[in-house]
C-alpha cells in the first residue's frame, strides 16, 4: 500500500529535492559541525528517507557536505558585492553588516569551516574557502579603487581580511560581545589604521588613502576615527618630544 506521504515526493522535480535536501543540511551545518550531522539527521530533516539522501548525493555525507558549502558560500560571496559609488567605508560598513549577519546565522559551522579539522575536511572544502577569500579581497580592491595592487597594499588587504576572521571566531566564542554593530564599526577602523600605516612606508598605499579621503565625509568612520585619533597622537608626539635620542651619541 501506497503511503500518503509518497505523491509528495513525485510532485518535486530533480532540481527542487535537491535543492530541498541542500537547504535541509545547510540548517543543520549552520548550528552544528560537519562530524555531528549524519545523513539520518538530513533525512529526518527534509522528512524524506536515508536512500533517498543517497539517491542525489552517492558520494554521501563527504558530497552533500562539499555541496552544502559550496552553498554557502555562494551566499557568503554575495555579502561582499556592493555599488562602487559613496564613501568606501560607508560601503565597507554594509558589507560587515551582512559578513556579521551571515556568521551569526552560521555560527558553529562558520566556526568548523575556519578551524578545520573536521573529518569531511578535503582539499575541495579548503579550496572553496580559500576562494571566498581571493573574492573578499577582490572586492576590497575594487572599492579601493586598486584592481591590481602591489605586493603591500594586496598583503596588508590579505592581512586585514584574516584578522576579520579571526575576530568573527572570537566573538562567537565570547557569546557573541560585543555588539555586532561595536565589532563593525572596529573593523572598519582597523582597516583604516592599516592603511594609514602602511602608507607611511609605501607610496602606492599612500596614493590610495590621498584618493580615499577625498570620497569621505567628517561624519563618516573615517572623520570620527580621525577625531579620536588626533588626541591621543598629539598626546603621544608630546611625550616623545621630551625622550631621549638613543640613536645620538
Amino acid at each position: 500500500m501506497t503511503s500518503a506521504a509518497s505523491p509528495a515526493y513525485r510532485r518535486l522535480s530533480v532540481e527542487e529535492r535537491r535543492t530541498q535536501l541542500l537547504g535541509a543540511a545547510l540548517t543543520l551545518f549552520a548550528h552544528r559541525t560537519p562530524d555531528e550531522v549524519s545523513l539520518d539527521d538530513v533525512a529526518e530533516a527534509a522528512g524524506v528517507s536515508r536512500p533517498l539522501v543517497y539517491r542525489y548525493f552517492p558520494g554521501g555525507k563527504q558530497q552533500l557536505y562539499e555541496a552544502a558549502l559550496r552553498s554557502a558560500a555562494d551566499r557568503l560571496e554575495e555579502c561582499f558585492g556592493e555599488p562602487t559609488d559613496g564613501p568606501p567605508t560607508e560601503r565597507l560598513t554594509r558589507v560587515l553588516d551582512r559578513y556579521l549577519t551571515f556568521v551569526d546565522e552560521h555560527d558553529a559551522g562558520f566556526s568548523a569551516l575556519l578551524r578545520g579539522g573536521s573529518v569531511v575536511e578535503t582539499s575541495r572544502t579548503t579550496a572553496i574557502v580559500d576562494e571566498v577569500r581571493r573574492a573578499a579581497a577582490e572586492q576590497i580592491q575594487l572599492h579601493l579603487g586598486v584592481p591590481a595592487p602591489g605586493a603591500r597594499l594586496r598583503m596588508m588587504i590579505r592581512t586585514w581580511i584574516a584578522a576579520v576572521e579571526a575576530a568573527s571566531l572570537i566573538w562567537l566564542d565570547q557569546g557573541k560581545q560585543p555588539a555586532a554593530a561595536e565589532l563593525r564599526d572596529w573593523q572598519v577602523d582597523h582597516l583604516v589604521a592599516l592603511l594609514t600605516a602602511t602608507a607611511a612606508t609605501d607610496p602606492e598605499t599612500a596614493a590610495v588613502v590621498e584618493e580615499l579621503l577625498t570620497r569621505e565625509t567628517a561624519s563618516g568612520p573615517v572623520g570620527k576615527l580621525a577625531r579620536r585619533v588626533v588626541p591621543v597622537v598629539g598626546h603621544a608626539a608630546h611625550l616623545l618630544a621630551d625622550a631621549p635620542d638613543e640613536t645620538t651619541g
